[in-house]
């Protein structure tokens, strides 16, 4: 089986700090990844939520539903309130055929202040990992029982960004809780995206691919940025624009099938959407072809 290229929307706006790429529109968004040769998106801020508007505006355009973030607070929350409170976001994935739930734990995240230094991130202590892992799997089971893998997007300034953080919770939670690989954040936290996916390819059900200007994350980590001021200070880029190696991540994860999410967090005047859009789907296809996973596209 083969996989399918699709992209997140911020690659043309932010979520956590709205007025970056504001005045893009969501026909251009989806327009321009068209163009690009995309297939499929990931939902942002400003997607329609109900799944009649939604179908109309992505088939309008020739694309899928690939999935959405949900931003789970189990830390704060039983496994059976935090299930019934994303049952209006499950049934809209599942009624467009999306093949996945992205949850990440924000109950106490750092990531969307940017005020707040990414030293200041939340760390879960050793007593609390058990429960949070538990609860995770419960809110797991039942995305599963509605025929959608649920998949956990680690994410630096949360608590689930290092790799000890990354193997506590594959260690602690059960079958059902599958990983999303974000070669990124996976970079950034301090993980080997190759290595880690080797680890865990067989729990690995989605893969997110931003990339990292080595030297502007330097910066960051010297100076203290904050998540959002390395957004804004384009730590990251598309695939073929940094610093990893995305032969040697998917040659690690062989038998992977399903969608790879382009994305990057970058905004000036200078910086083009579609252009990045563009050069980052083209890597990706020349890469994926080398390692066996797709044969059928041609760059755009």
């Amino acid at each position: 089986m083969s996989v399918r290229i699709g992209a997140n929307p911020i690659i043309w706006s932010n979520d956590d700090m709205p007025f970056l790429g504001g005045k893009i529109s969501l026909e251009t968004c989806l327009s321009e990844a068209r163009e690009a040769g995309i297939e499929g998106m990931e939902l942002g801020n400003k997607f329609p939520r109900t799944a009649s508007e939604l179908e109309t505006v992505l088939t309008s355009y020739g694309l899928k539903l690939v999935s959405g973030w949900y931003s789970t607070e189990l830390l704060i929350r039983s496994a059976e309130e935090e299930i019934e409170r994303m049952q209006p976001h499950l049934q809209l994935l599942k009624a467009l055929g999306a093949p996945v739930f992205i949850a990440a734990e924000t109950s106490n995240a750092i990531h969307s202040d940017v005020s707040i230094p990414l030293s200041r991130r939340p760390v879960l202590e050793k007593e609390a990992w058990l429960e949070f892992g538990r609860r995770m799997t419960l809110m797991a089971d039942a995305v599963a029982a509605e025929g959608l893998d649920f998949v956990y997007h680690h994410h630096m300034g949360t608590v689930v960004q290092s790799r000890q953080d990354i193997d506590d919770l594959m260690r602690l939670t059960g079958p059902s809780v599958k990983l999303l690989l974000d070669t990124g954040h996976a970079l950034w936290g301090g993980s080997d995206p190759a290595e880690l996916a080797k680890v865990y390819r067989n729990r690995i059900r989605h893969v997110h691919v931003k990339d990292l200007r080595p030297e502007k994350r330097v910066k960051a980590d010297r100076e203290d940025w904050s998540f959002l001021q390395a957004v804004m200070g384009d730590v990251f880029t598309v695939p073929g624009d940094g610093c990893i190696d995305y032969a040697k991540v998917f040659s690690e994860i062989p038998e992977y099938y399903g969608w790879v999410v382009l994305e990057a967090e970058q905004y000036s005047e200078e910086i083009s959407p579609l252009t990045y859009a563009r050069m980052g789907r083209n890597h990706l296809v020349n890469i994926l072809s080398q390692t066996g996973h797709m044969s059928c596209l041609r760059a755009s």
